[in-house]
């Protein structure tokens, strides 16, 4: 990403009737699944780069769809300071996504040590971590798309994802381990 006195925003001012609130959920869950930095009620922003162009276009497809109105604004800070606090705030939002990633990492590990620990070494307690894996995966690569300041804590979730990653691997040789022994013992 450009420094900060380069740095160039997009900005969506969208205005929703208030009934039916599904469409209001389904713009916000677009918006946050997008990386959207909420500025105030209705007022969002991204920084102006290719990756955040189909959420943004999303957004305002649902917009329209729901009989609301979307503005797009190009912007850019009046002084290299807002740029960099604008910029401070959209990796304050980051560093919160990569928290929740932390925590959730931290949760399937305690899982595969607790399958363990009660060796429950089935093949569909396997496909499942597996699955949860798979969306850790797919959560980070979104995260990892949508850091384009590259906040603090990304080359942890990195990290951690890798042990998550071993762990994994060291669950599915104890299951397929546990699944011969007990094909031999037949």
């Amino acid at each position: 990403m450009p420094n900060t006195e380069q740095s160039r925003w997009l900005v969506l001012v969208i205005k929703l009737p208030a009934e039916p609130s599904r469409h209001r959920v389904a713009v916000w869950r677009e918006l946050r699944k997008t990386g959207a930095l909420s500025l105030g009620q209705g007022v969002w922003a991204v920084p102006d780069v290719p990756v955040f162009a189909d959420g943004v276009a999303r957004a305002i497809t649902l917009t329209e769809q729901a009989e609301g109105q979307a503005v797009t604004l190009n912007a850019a800070g009046r002084s290299s300071e807002d740029a960099a606090r604008f910029q401070a705030l959209f990796t304050a939002a980051r560093t919160a996504d990569w928290t929740e990633f932390l925590a959730d990492c931290g949760k399937f590990e305690a899982e595969l040590a607790k399958e363990i620990r009660v060796a429950k070494f089935t093949l569909a307690e396997l496909e499942e971590e597996e699955q949860s894996l798979e969306r850790l995966r797919r959560w980070h690569r979104d995260l990892t798309a949508r850091d384009v300041f590259g906040a603090p804590e990304a080359a942890e979730a990195a990290q951690r994802l890798k042990q998550c990653t071993a762990a994994c691997e060291d669950y599915a040789e104890r299951v397929f381990r546990a699944l011969h022994q007990a094909t031999e013992g037949e």
